[in-house]
């Protein structure tokens, strides 16, 4: 029997995302692929949004190292769908985000995955902090992480996380302590 995936109130963001026509595969449902676009856009929705990323100019920015996704239920157009986000593991170069989407107002999700951003310097390419106001940004979103499957098994480091320490080292950091 599957882990039951993170509910609804699990989730500390919400964006609505229609689904489109061409979202739709053979079999009459959102082909695989297009949940990872969910996931991009529900991430960098949110940094947008709150002016901490400019995709063309911002100096440092995050790229994508790992993604995984289970899917539950399948969707596809015209369905209007929900991408609720949070962040599990919050390390000084890394940020790993869980994303539930959702249709609209459901409390399960039809599909679950994560998405880890490194932060890099945009010019040289090299690993970078994340900046202040990104971290700022971040933290309203970090949960404890509930399961294996949230963790994705992993070992806490600062690669992937360390959440709680490194949740609170960040904010020792923002307030210069």
């Amino acid at each position: 029997m599957a882990e039951p995936l993170p509910q609804r109130d699990e989730f500390r963001h919400f964006l609505p995302i229609q689904t489109r026509w061409s979202d739709n595969d053979q079999y009459g449902h959102a082909n695989n692929v297009v949940y990872y676009s969910y996931f991009d856009t529900a991430v960098n929705q949110h940094l947008i949004d709150r002016g901490v990323l400019d995709p063309g100019r911002s100096s440092v920015i995050g790229v994508v190292v790992e993604t995984g996704c289970q899917f539950r239920r399948p969707v596809g157009f015209p369905d209007p769908l929900e991408a609720g986000l949070r962040v599990v593991a919050l390390g000084t170069r890394s940020v790993r985000y869980e994303i539930g989407i959702f249709r609209a107002g459901e409390r399960e999700p039809v599909a679950f995955g994560h998405f880890v951003h490194v932060y890099v310097d945009r010019k040289r390419f090299e690993s970078a902090p994340i900046p202040g106001p990104v971290r700022a940004v971040l933290l309203p979103l970090f949960v404890q992480q509930r399961s294996a499957l949230s963790s994705g098994g992993r070992t806490a480091d600062d690669s992937i996380g360390g959440a709680t320490a490194n949740a609170e080292q960040g904010q020792k950091e923002e307030r210069g302590e």
